[in-house]
């Protein structure tokens, strides 16, 4: 949080901001509070901190301190915030493992007014599904739906806040004039105190850029390696902040942060009738979705419109609105019009090198003067839009005909495009039908866009030129309506028909609501015993005060070197050679690290920790540079230089490894019944393609090690974040060739893995290791998000192909699924993967006659890896778009041809292991009925025959999952309990801490075996302290250690025979999802999601609970906005969060339940628990089906009858182009091989 007083209203003013983008510099006469500022496990929380932590709000925490300071700055300025300030406080952080509704729901004790259950503290919530429960084994009082106690929670104080500092104060209040220099190595950061010092000093360094926010200049500087030895911060010139309002207009200091934009106009909007505020309304409606609150926070607006992006969000409205620039220069000033040549950035129309931006004159619009903003992006909040837009239009006073008229667009150029020729010719014509056609036409001919456009996406580009178009058509028609109401004799208007009327409305934001229900501990469990409660995390007041300790988080060590690596930028490539002449001249560069360094051995032959003669793909590992700093590090690794001879083939994609015979292992294969003679027999057979893109685990906490040689031995301290310490040991003791006894992994805690820590770690620990060995210094290695994702790998992309005959009831008499993975480059686990996917096809039916195989291609792509699901989620896509099809081809609806093909008694699986479907069932009708699924499927038919341009959606999933592996030997875990003489307890287990919450859940079940030896002791001395009783056991020689071990469960596999029993138990659920899609955008709502899980008796429901609506989250980000793009090349585009999108807090539904199955079997577990971590992804894709089922809607109403293929992720793009209607019908379409697009899809 950054504090400052503010210049024109003397208050101070606290805001949240990005802290990687601010530079020190900045900050001059600024308070900073940072997260350890703000409360201590050792002196004092603040009820931020306590509440996000006892709410549950935290898991791996490594997000956790940002999601507090974004909730204090609220605080600070708002102590009784609203609920929309709460979302808009949070809509910036990104969280990957809670799902968010745990963090907003500690934030909406602080809210004055909520929209929570008006029934609180009856004991009932008004989400209760009415009547009885008749599914449920159990009473209703034996289910909870509290996860903590709000009661006792310390109040918020504003009292005791720290106060902003006397000496700031003083400063600010008598400001100095001079001018303030710092200087870098490379760089001079310049803060005049005048604007007459800040005109000469332009005058002198007209190169030199202005920096505000810096949230166009830094991002540029670090990735794009923009370089400026001058920076002028224009911070403390205050005319550069000052608003004035006139008659007819309002000036804007380009100084203003976007935030302070977005106040000003609010409050202009309160002032003014709604005839003069058309153009700031839009302005405001871009401003809430623009970015997030922390980057409007430090944006300017002058930074904002000078940098010109082709997606700025407000240029095409300012250009619209007739926006005026007011320059200055110590030559005095001018202005200029913001339109398409200035933003084009032609020079008679732009700023000339000396001169600076003062302020934007925005002016009032008038009576028949119509505004309007739109714009479409990946998701709906915190992502750059593929395509926005301003328009405006004036009609002649009462009647239709069009007096003037505007439109601007970003995202379909390199600079924001204005229509002009559309609209000079549609000048004079009337606001009608033939207008509209005639203005789609002009549009698509003017807003032109190549095939091979950067940012692809082309045709769904061209469709929202003229969909946009669309809507702004019914806007102006639907004010003209207002208008008749007030002028009775006015001009007839063409009617707008009522099923059209919803297109006008844009999704609003919302947070989530929900109910959270669990079973009860019995009345017979004493107090004092921990399972089955809903126990706070371990580390999560550590979490929020950000004293739980990451790797990264580890102080420097002495004598310290950075590494970074160095990465191939071809797909398949012969090594010819590398220079490293240059990079080892370089101050501070100590050594370059290369596979020539390595003592021991080098990976495996098919899985080399670095390249040696050949490259495999686009990031492919070759060589590591070694340097006292990080910056010294990343400038010597472009001073190397490295000369390749590309190889044949180059394979990115799945048909190109068929094509190729490109597979990484043999092919997985599991059969029963006769398929063959079955296809013959039935009534109908429907084949289909799935597609399913892959997908990044995007862990908060990027990949790093610390490897520290010690003086004896060869002996190593490996600080690593990584879910398989062993594995990273064994790697580094076989890369240098040592006993694995002298390397000791830490791990105290992980920044998040979902299995992108299983395997990769390993690489990188010991590619460090052998750098200490070599240097004898501690070596510190730390990826950067995009190089993280360059090099990493993820979720195996997927391309099935099935065959599915049913008789015309709905029955499935047999099935036959091909399955195609893209495993990248090397083994890796794809061979896992496949098996694993194979297993788990059948989910929850018995088909008689099933065939199921499947292939990992070998690709030149990074190596793909474990993630969490381990090929479930995308596998068992094909599996529930199969049902989907034979719903549609007998006219049924999907739930029924579920139910119908459903297990429903003791079976065996295709791979003969036998299992009671009971629970299965359970979950299936408890979600049936919690979600009221019956009522309101008619309530969604009834929505859908009443709207044209939105459709609403239902699906309900149900979910088999097999959890462990089909080796025995992976099951088996020890744990090791001391009590030491002071009554402290230390517990060591196998387990990884990823904010699954292990350490808590043993904490909760630890010491049942000293108990029982401590049992006389405590008898003889019932009133004495657990102190006393460890002395007394200490002097009577009883030991205070136990140890234990679990062999394992009994699973096996064999492949041959195609039958085992390869897992111990199974996790059952269901989920139902209701969304509503814009056929004009492809934008979808998240209305409501009902999640069933069988948790069997949870150890920790609220850890529980948390698992399975995180996993949930993560899933349907996968099936949604989650997209990877490659280019032609195999160069990976999405490689940051500007491009890659994961769900954030205003994508989770708007009422959110989840209900752990109350307990009837007792699995062979711990205290009969289950592993909800990975089962719940599955169950986002209740979402997918229930967006497919708008999107089927929306066809059928619009005869296009055929079969779309499936491809998630279901993607607005993807959507709106399924939604075929007239204005995807109009748009060029260009022959895919008369240009080289700008992505391929690999799946």
């Amino acid at each position: 949080m950054v504090s400052k007083r503010d210049p024109l209203s003397a208050n101070i003013r606290h805001f949240s901001i990005t802290a990687c983008l601010v530079p020190i510099c900045s900050l001059y006469g600024a308070a900073v509070t940072t997260v350890e500022g703000v409360g201590s496990i050792n002196t004092r929380l603040h009820p931020v901190q306590e509440r996000i932590a006892k709410s549950h709000g935290t898991q791996c925490g490594f997000c956790t301190p940002g999601m507090v300071m974004s909730m204090y700055t609220l605080l600070r300025n708002h102590p009784q915030p609203s609920e929309e300030q709460l979302l808009e406080a949070l809509g910036g952080n990104l969280c990957r493992c809670t799902g968010y509704r745990p963090i907003l729901a500690s934030g909406r004790t602080f809210c004055v007014e909520s929209n929570g259950c008006q029934q609180k503290g009856t004991g009932k919530c008004c989400l209760d599904p009415r009547g009885n429960d008749s599914s449920s084994l159990l009473r209703e009082s034996d289910i909870c739906t509290e996860l903590f106690a709000e009661d006792e929670f310390q109040p918020l104080d504003p009292t005791q806040e720290l106060i902003f500092p006397p000496e700031l104060l003083r400063m600010a209040e008598k400001p100095e004039k001079q001018t303030l220099i710092f200087r870098g190595e490379r760089v001079a950061w310049i803060s005049p105190g005048t604007l007459k010092d800040l005109l000469e000093l332009k005058a002198k360094h007209p190169e030199a850029p202005l920096i505000s926010g810096n949230t166009s200049l830094g991002p540029a500087v670090k990735s794009q390696g923009h370089f400026h030895p001058i920076l002028l911060s224009p911070a403390r010139i205050s005319e550069l902040s000052m608003v004035s309002k006139t008659s007819d207009g309002l000036t804007i200091g380009a100084g203003c942060s976007l935030a302070q934009v977005k106040d000003i106009l609010a409050e202009r909007v309160s002032e003014l009738p709604e005839e003069k505020t058309q153009t700031y309304r839009a302005l405001l409606k871009h401003l809430r979705s623009l970015a997030s609150q922390q980057i409007r926070n430090m944006a300017s607006l002058g930074g904002h419109i000078i940098s010109r992006h082709c997606y700025s969000d407000l240029n095409p409205i300012l250009a619209v609105g007739n926006a005026t620039l007011n320059l200055i220069s110590e030559e005095g000033t001018r202005q200029i019009p913001l339109n398409e040549h200035f933003l084009a950035g032609l020079a008679s129309a732009d700023l000339k090198p000396e001169e600076i931006l003062e302020s934007v004159y925005i002016p009032h619009s008038q009576k028949w003067e119509f505004v309007s903003a739109f714009r479409q992006a990946q998701c709906q909040q915190n992502a750059l839009a593929d395509v926005n837009a301003g328009m405006r239009v004036i009609l002649k006073e009462g009647t239709d005909t069009i007096k003037d008229l505007s439109i601007a667009y970003g995202g379909v150029g390199a600079a924001t495009v204005s229509a002009q020729k559309s609209c000079q010719q549609l000048v004079g014509r009337p606001w009608n039908e033939l207008m509209l056609e005639e203005a789609c036409r002009l549009l698509l001919e003017e807003v032109s866009l190549p095939g091979w456009a950067p940012g692809g996406k082309v045709e769904f580009k061209r469709t929202l030129v003229v969909s946009f178009f669309f809507k702004f058509y019914l806007e102006v028609l639907q004010e003209l309506k207002k208008l008749v109401k007030l002028m009775p004799d006015s001009h007839h208007y063409p009617e707008i028909s009522d099923q059209f009327l919803s297109a006008l409305e844009d999704f609003p934001i919302t947070g989530p609501q929900g109910v959270q229900r669990y079973q009860r501990v019995g009345s017979h469990q004493s107090l004092q015993d921990p399972v089955g409660r809903p126990i706070m995390h371990l580390s999560g007041l550590k979490h929020a005060t950000g004293e739980a300790i990451f790797c990264d988080d580890i102080p420097m060590v002495d004598r310290e070197l950075f590494m970074v690596l160095v990465t191939s930028t071809r797909a398949h490539a012969k090594i010819i050679s590398v220079d490293l002449s240059e990079a080892l001249d370089l101050p501070g560069v100590i050594d370059v690290i290369t596979a020539e360094d390595i003592p021991g051995t080098n990976g495996s032959e098919d899985d080399k920790l670095m390249a040696v003669d050949e490259v495999l793909c686009v990031g492919h590992i070759i060589c590591a540079v070694v340097a006292e700093t990080e910056v010294q590090a990343k400038s010597a690794t472009e001073k190397i230089k490295i000369t390749y001879e590309d190889l044949e083939p180059v394979i990115f994609t799945i048909n190109d490894a068929i094509k190729h015979n490109s597979f990484l292992c043999p092919e997985k294969k599991l059969e029963q019944g006769n398929v063959e003679e079955a296809f013959e027999k039935v009534d109908q057979i429907v084949e289909g393609e799935v597609h399913v893109g892959g997908q990044e685990h995007f862990y908060m906490e990027t990949q790093r090690v610390l490897v520290i040689p010690k003086a004896e031995d060869k002996e190593l301290d490996i600080y690593v974040s990584t879910q398989d310490p062993a594995h990273v040991q064994k790697t580094v003791s076989s890369t240098l060739n040592i006993p694995i006894n002298r390397i000791t992994c830490h791990v105290k805690r992980v920044g998040g893995g979902f299995g992108g820590k299983v395997g990769r770690p390993a690489v990188f620990g010991a590619i460090a290791a052998v750098g200490a060995i070599k240097t004898g210094h501690p070596i510190r290695l730390v990826l950067d998000r995009k190089d993280d994702m360059l090099i990493t790998g993820g979720r195996h992309p997927l391309f099935g192909k099935y065959k599915v005959g049913f008789m015309n009831n709905g029955r499935i008499k047999a099935l036959d699924i091909e399955c195609f993975v893209n495993g990248g480059c090397m083994l890796d686990d794809s061979e896992l993967v496949t098996e694993s996917l194979i297993l788990k096809l059948e989910n929850a039916y018995k088909i008689r006659n099933l065939r199921f195989r499947g292939r990992a291609c070998m690709t030149n792509l990074p190596s793909n890896t474990a993630f969490r699901g381990f090929g479930f989620p995308q596998g068992t896509l094909i599996t529930e778009s199969c049902i989907t099809a034979v719903a549609a081809k007998c006219g049924l609806l999907p739930e029924k041809i579920r139910e119908k093909n459903m297990y429903k008694t003791v079976d065996k699986t295709i791979y003969k292991q036998a299992f009671s479907p009971e629970t299965l069932i359970r979950c299936w009708n408890e979600c049936l009925d919690k979600s009221s699924f019956h009522s309101r499927r008619m309530q969604v038919e009834e929505f859908n025959k009443k709207n044209y341009w939105k459709k609403k959606g239902m699906a309900i999933i149900p979910m088999k999952f097999s959890v462990g592996f089909a080796a025995t030997s992976y099951h088996q875990a020890a744990a090791l309990v001391h009590i030491y003489t002071d009554g402290s307890v230390l517990v060591t287990h196998g387990g990884n801490e990823l904010g699954q919450g292990i350490h808590t859940k043993m904490l909760q079940n630890a010491c049942q075996i000293l108990l029982k030896r401590l049992e006389p002791i405590i008898k003889k001395n019932p009133e004495g302290t657990w102190e006393d009783w460890i002395e007394s056991a200490f002097e009577q020689r009883i030991s205070l250690s136990a140890t234990g071990y679990f062999r394992g469960y009994k699973a096996f596999m064999d492949w041959e025979k195609g039958e085992g029993d390869p897992f111990p138990y199974y996790v059952y659920g269901a989920a139902c999802s209701e969304v509503e899609i814009d056929c004009l955008t492809g934008a979808h709502k998240k209305i409501r999601t009902d999640i069933v899980m069988d948790a069997c008796c949870s150890l920790n429901p609220a850890i529980d609970i948390g698992q399975v609506e995180g996993s949930f989250i993560q899933g349907m980000g996968l099936y949604t906005t989650e997209e990877l793009k490659y280019s032609p090349e195999g160069v990976l585009y999405s490689r940051g969060p500007d491009e890659y999108k994961i769900p954030t807090i205003t994508d989770v539904p708007e009422e959110f339940n989840v209900s752990l199955l109350p307990s009837s079997q007792t699995p062979p577990t711990i205290y009969s628990s289950k592993g909800l971590g990975e089962s719940g992804m599955f169950l986002g894709s209740s979402v997918f089906f229930a967006i497919t089922d708008a999107v089927a809607t929306a066809r059928r109403e619009r005869d296009t009858v055929e079969d779309f293929t499936v491809r998630s992720p279901a993607t607005p793009e993807r959507v709106r182009m399924a939604c075929a209607d007239r204005f995807t019908e109009m748009i060029p379409r260009d022959d895919p091989k008369t240009f080289r697009p700008w992505s391929i899809p690999i799946a």
